[in-house]
C-alpha cells in the first residue's frame, strides 16, 4: 500500500503509530494489499496492463493525479471485484484485513463486507461467501489477539430484494460475529427509503445499524439514514454540517460519525483537508471517530488519518485519544465487553492518571 502521510522519522507519526487504536469504518473490498492483487493477478491471468503493483496501481487506486470525485472513487471498485476468483482467495484478503489492522496496532476493528461484491465475479452463493468471511475473521482473532465486529452491506443502488438476501444472512450470524447492517453505493442518486422495513426488520432481531449518509448527498439523506433506517451511527455523515439544527439534533441524540477524511478529499466530499468539516464538528460536541474507508483505495493506514487530523485540521494529541475513546464508545459490542475496552484503553492512553488512581487505592 502506499501510505501516502507516513514519515517513520517524524516524531508525531511515530507517537500516533504507537497508540491503541479502534476503526469503525473499514470495507473489506477497499482493503485488498496490492502485492496479493500482483499475485492472483498473475495465477489467474487477469486482464490487466501489467501484472507489476505499478502496472495497475492506477485502476485500484486513488492517485495524486486523478480528480477527486465520487464517480471516480467508485470506478477504482469495479476492477477490484474482478479479483475473487476463489473461496481460498476471499478467505486470504479477509485474512489480511484483519492482520493489517493489527499491525497499525487497531484493538478492536469494525469491518463491513458486501457479499455480493465477492460473490459477482464466480457467482458464489451469498451464504457461502458470508461464512468464509467469517471463518477467515475469526482466525485471524485468534492468531492476532484482536476483537473484530462485522458489518453486512447492501448497495442502495441495488435492489430491494438482493438487500433482503443479505439482511437475513446478517441476522442468521448474528452468533457468528455479525454485528451490525449497513447501506451504501451512490446515496446521490438512490435513496434508501425503499430498504425501511429490510432495517426494521435487522433492528428488531437485534442488529445495530450504520448507514452510509451525508457524504455525497446533503442533510435530507442524514435525516432518511436517523429517522427511516433507524441508523445510531452514520458513515461519513458529514454534510451534515450544512444543517446546523440537524446538527444539534444528532448530538442530543447521541449519534456517532464514522468519519473518513482521506476518502472524503479524494472523492470530492471536502476541497482540501484543512476545509473539511471534522474539525468543526468535533467542536460542536458531536461523537466523532477516525477512520480509514478503503486503506488501499485511498492509499493509507488509521494512522495516516491521524496524522491528517493533527497536521491538516489542528488536532492535539489529547483530541486523538479523544476520538480513540468516541470510536470505543459507540462501537457495537455488547456493554460489558465494552466496559472493558473502554477501561483498557484509558488504562493504556493515560498511564500516568492510571498509576495516580492505583496509587490512590
Amino acid at each position: 500500500m502506499d501510505y501516502r502521510h507516513r514519515n517513520h522519522d517524524d516524531e508525531i507519526y511515530r507517537q500516533l503509530a504507537a497508540l491503541p487504536k479502534i476503526e469503525l469504518h473499514r470495507h473489506l473490498e477497499g482493503s485488498l494489499r496490492l502485492g496479493t492483487m500482483a499475485e492472483i493477478a498473475r495465477s489467474y491471468q487477469m486482464a490487466l496492463p501489467d501484472y507489476e503493483i505499478s502496472g495497475f496501481r492506477h485502476l485500484v487506486q486513488m492517485m495524486p493525479g486523478d480528480e477527486p470525485s465520487a464517480d471516480r472513487f467508485i470506478s477504482k471498485f469495479e476492477p477490484l471485484r474482478r479479483f475473487y476468483h476463489s473461496p481460498e482467495i476471499i478467505d486470504r484478503v479477509a485474512y489480511e484485513a484483519v492482520a493489517d489492522a493489527v499491525a497499525d496496532h487497531v484493538v478492536y476493528l469494525e469491518l463491513r463486507f458486501t457479499p455480493i461484491a465477492l460473490a459477482r465475479e464466480r457467482g458464489f452463493p451469498l451464504h457461502e461467501v458470508a461464512d468464509w468471511v467469517i471463518s477467515a475473521v475469526r482466525r485471524a482473532e485468534k492468531d492476532f489477539g484482536i476483537e473484530v465486529g462485522l458489518i453486512v452491506m447492501p448497495n442502495r443502488h441495488e435492489s430491494v430484494e438482493l438487500a433482503a438476501e443479505m439482511i437475513d444472512i446478517a441476522i442468521e450470524r448474528m452468533e457468528q460475529g455479525v454485528v451490525a447492517v449497513d447501506l451504501g453505493g451512490a446515496e446521490n442518486r438512490f435513496s434508501g427509503r425503499p430498504f425501511a422495513d429490510l432495517y426494521a426488520k435487522a433492528r428488531e432481531a437485534g442488529l445495530n445499524v450504520t448507514i452510509h449518509a451525508g457524504e455525497w448527498a446533503g442533510p435530507p439523506s442524514v435525516r432518511d439514514a436517523i429517522d427511516i433506517l433507524g441508523a445510531t451511527r452514520l458513515g461519513h455523515g458529514v454534510r451534515i454540517i450544512e444543517d446546523p439544527a440537524l446538527m444539534a439534533e444528532a448530538r442530543e441524540r447521541g449519534i456517532a460519525f464514522e468519519v473518513c477524511p482521506t476518502s472524503n478529499l479524494q472523492s470530492g466530499v471536502t476541497p482540501s483537508l484543512e476545509q473539511h468539516p471534522l474539525r468543526v464538528l468535533y467542536q460542536e460536541g458531536l461523537l466523532t471517530t477516525l477512520n480509514t474507508d478503503d486503506p488501499s483505495v485511498c492509499g493509507i493506514n488509521l494512522t495516516d488519518e491521524m496524522v491528517v487530523a493533527v497536521q491538516h485540521m489542528g488536532f492535539s494529541l489529547d483530541d486523538i485519544k479523544q476520538h480513540i475513546l468516541n470510536a470505543a464508545r459507540v462501537s457495537f459490542l455488547p456493554p460489558d465487553r465494552k466496559d472493558r475496552l473502554v477501561n483498557r484503553l484509558v488504562a493504556e492512553l493515560y498511564p500516568a492518571q492510571a498509576r495516580q488512581a492505583e496509587t490512590a487505592v
